[in-house]
């Protein structure tokens, strides 16, 4: 956990909202333990925003739960390395093997999530601690979704990302990626 900690700690926020959320995290994990494990009511999660080469495209999933498009990323589940953690969820609800662009965490975000039913079994809201990792692919490959989360894999358009298609919360998370993305430079 300490070298999670470390990472989050050198991340440098793009904005307020940033660096609260990332406020919010440190404090988390001075307060709590287990924050790697998915049943407690504040967890770590880890996510990809995945581009194309053209840097104007990003690939989502249609999440079933959510019932919008949202970028690719799942539960720790007890993993300390949520890079390697978004890269295999990226593989598994897409069916592609992104290329990490960076090991540092590109953005993280605080995210409540009310209480659903998954797999027939509700699950209480709770919070997701969320770090986000910047990879790449090509348009060009074949695209899977995974049926027991998702209900389709997509590139969208940037200027679509802020659209009815996308989940609702996840429209000013993706401003804010998209935004950091043009300062790096195409």
């Amino acid at each position: 956990m300490k070298n999670l900690e470390n990472q989050i700690f050198r991340f440098e926020p793009f904005c307020e909202v940033e660096a609260k959320d990332r406020e919010y995290m440190l404090e988390a994990l001075e307060l709590e333990r287990d924050l790697l494990i998915r049943y407690n009511l504040m967890h770590f999660t880890s996510s990809a925003f995945v581009v194309n080469p053209n840097r104007d495209k990003m690939l989502c999933v249609y999440h079933n739960i959510y019932q919008g498009l949202i970028y690719p990323g799942g539960h720790a589940d007890g993993e300390s390395d949520l890079l390697s953690v978004a890269v295999r969820e990226v593989t598994e609800e897409t069916g592609v093997k992104p290329r990490v662009l960076s090991d540092d965490i590109f953005g993280l975000t605080v995210n409540p999530v009310s209480g659903h039913v998954k797999r027939g079994e509700y699950v209480s809201g709770h919070t997701h601690l969320d770090l986000i990792y910047l990879m790449e692919c090509d348009e060009d490959v074949l695209l899977k979704y995974n049926p027991g989360e998702s209900s389709d894999v997509c590139w969208l358009p940037f200027s679509e990302a802020y659209g009815d298609k996308v989940v609702d919360y996840m429209r000013p998370v993706n401003s804010r990626l998209i935004m950091k993305l043009d300062l790096l430079g195409k």
